[in-house]
C-alpha cells in the first residue's frame, strides 16, 4: 500500500483527535443536561473507520449512516461547531435545532444523516446510488451499518436490490462486535458478517482491521474504483466502541479486559506511532494539533451556549402541505 503524503496523515490524525476530544466533551455535556435527548451514541474508539473510509471519497460522492454519525459528521466536513449547536438544539445547528445528535445531515457535504431506526437508512443509500446509476453520474454511496442491523429485513431487501441494479453503492459494516449490549453471536448465526455478500452474489473484500486506517483507507479505496465502475461492494470493518451503546448503558463496564485490549491498539495511538516512524521530528506537530484540537471543542462549546433557541414560528418551519 502506498503511505499517502505527510500532510494528508496529518489531516486525519487532526480529524481522529478531533473526535475523539468532541465525543469526550460531548459526553461529559449530556451529563451536565447542556445535550438534550434520550441517547447519545458516542465513536470513540472507531476514529480510523470512519476517518480511513471518508478518505476514499470524492466531495461529490455520498454518505449516510444511523444514529452513531458525530464522528463521521465531522470526518466528512461537517463544522463541528454546527454539530455542537444540534445537539444543544439550536438553530445554528446542521438541521436547526430540530433532529439533535442522531438526525445530522448537511446538504453542502452530501451527507445524508444521522438515521435512528435501525437499517432505516439502507434503502435510502440504495435510492441515492439509483439516482447516481440512472442519471450515469460518477458518483458512489458509502453506507455505514452497524453490525446489529444486518439481521434487519431492510438490510437483505437494500443488498439484494443494489445488486440486481448493479448500483454504485459500498455498504460498510462496522462490526464493534455488540448490537446495543448484545454479542454479535448471541444474535447471528453467521458471525462472519462479510460472508452475507455471498447470498446475492456480490463483491466482498477480506474483513479489513477499523483500528487501522491506513488498512481501512487501502480497502475502501479499493471498493470505491470497484462500485464507480462496476456496482455493489459489501465490507466489513472490524472495531471497537470504548463506551456503551449509549449513555444508559452500563453493560458494557463490565467487559473491562476486552476494553483494555482494544485500547492497547488505540486508532489514535497507531496513526501517531506511525507518523512518528515515518517523521521523526513529527512529535512537536503533533502535540500542536491535539491543543488546536483542544481549543476547537471548547469553540463549538461556546458557538453552542450563545446560540439562539429556536422560536415558535422555527417549528413549523419547513414543513410544507
Amino acid at each position: 500500500m502506498a503511505i499517502p503524503n505527510k500532510e494528508t496523515l496529518l489531516e486525519w490524525y487532526r480529524q481522529m483527535v478531533l473526535i475523539r476530544r468532541f465525543e469526550e466533551r460531548s459526553k461529559e455535556l449530556f451529563h451536565q443536561r447542556k445535550i438534550g435527548g434520550v441517547y447519545l451514541h458516542l465513536y470513540n474508539g472507531q476514529e480510523a473507520t470512519g476517518v480511513g473510509a471518508l478518505a476514499a471519497l470524492r466531495p461529490q460522492d455520498h454518505v449516510i449512516t444511523a444514529y452513531r454519525d458525530h464522528g463521521l459528521a465531522i470526518a466528512r466536513g461537517v463544522d463541528a461547531r454546527r454539530i455542537m449547536a444540534e445537539m444543544y438544539g439550536k438553530t445554528t445547528g446542521v438541521s436547526g435545532g430540530k433532529g439533535g445528535s442522531m438526525h445530522l445531515a448537511s446538504r453542502e457535504h452530501n451527507f445524508w444523516g444521522g438515521y435512528a431506526i435501525v437499517g432505516g437508512h439502507l434503502p435510502l443509500a440504495a435510492g441515492i446510488a439509483l439516482k447516481a446509476r440512472y442519471k450515469n453520474e460518477d458518483e458512489v454511496v458509502m453506507c455505514f451499518i452497524g453490525d446489529g442491523a444486518t439481521n434487519n429485513g431492510y438490510f437483505h431487501e437494500s443488498l439484494n436490490i443494489s445488486q440486481v441494479w448493479d448500483l454504485p453503492v459500498i455498504w460498510l459494516i462496522e462490526n464493534n462486535l455488540y448490537g446495543m449490549g448484545t454479542p454479535i453471536e448471541a444474535a447471528s448465526g453467521q458471525t462472519k458478517l462479510i460472508k452475507r455478500a455471498i447470498a446475492y452474489d456480490m463483491k466482498a473484500f477480506d474483513p479489513v482491521d477499523g483500528m487501522d486506517v491506513f488498512a481501512v483507507y487501502d480497502t475502501v479505496q479499493k471498493a470505491v474504483d470497484y462500485a464507480r465502475k462496476k456496482g455493489p461492494v459489501l465490507l466489513e470493518a472490524m472495531t471497537y466502541r470504548y463506551e456503551g451503546h449509549g449513555m444508559s448503558d452500563k453493560m458494557y463496564s463490565a467487559r473491562s479486559e476486552e476494553l483494555e485490549k482494544y485500547k492497547a491498539r488505540d486508532p489514535i495511538t497507531l496513526l501517531k506511532n506511525k507518523l512518528c516512524e515515518l517523521y521523526p521530528d513529527v512529535g512537536p506537530t503533533l502535540e500542536k494539533i491535539e491543543k488546536e484540537m483542544e481549543a476547537a471543542v471548547a469553540e463549538t462549546e461556546k458557538f453552542a451556549e450563545e446560540s439562539p433557541n429556536p422560536t415558535a414560528e422555527d417549528l413549523v418551519r419547513h414543513i410544507y402541505v
